[in-house]
């Protein structure tokens, strides 16, 4: 019964590593990047329409979009993106989050969407 068992389980993992083997991995393919790229890009689109950021905001973001795009372009030039290109690309994406962020978050609005920057908020003074 221990060898049924056993055979059975050896031939379940030699079929794996036959179907593993069987399916070649596009080494152009980036699907973490593309995604992440995808995220920022609704993240920027989410701020502009609520007014979070203003359109020199939105226009430096998109320059910071355009040197990843770039960097992924120029990664995949020899036919292989490699692990030292998407770490380095992986980098250049953590800082354009960081810069998202920092940008939807730093209480200069467009809440008119005119095209200019709204008076900073200022506390209310309830009470006072």
């Amino acid at each position: 019964m221990k060898i049924h068992a056993l055979l059975t389980s050896l031939v379940l993992l030699a079929s794996g590593a036959v179907f593993a083997q069987g399916t070649p991995k596009d080494p152009l393919a980036t699907p973490k990047i593309d995604q992440r790229e995808a995220n920022m890009e609704k993240r920027v689109e989410q701020g502009v329409a609520s007014g979070q950021l203003t359109p020199h905001e939105t226009k430096r973001l998109n320059r910071e979009d355009a040197v990843v795009d770039r960097a992924q372009a120029h990664a995949a030039a020899d036919g292989v993106v490699t692990a030292k290109e998407r770490k380095r690309i992986g980098h250049l994406q953590q800082a354009q989050s960081k810069d998202v962020r920092q940008q939807k978050h730093d209480r200069q609005t467009d809440l008119n969407h005119n095209g200019k920057r709204d008076r900073k908020h200022r506390a209310s003074t309830a009470g006072s």
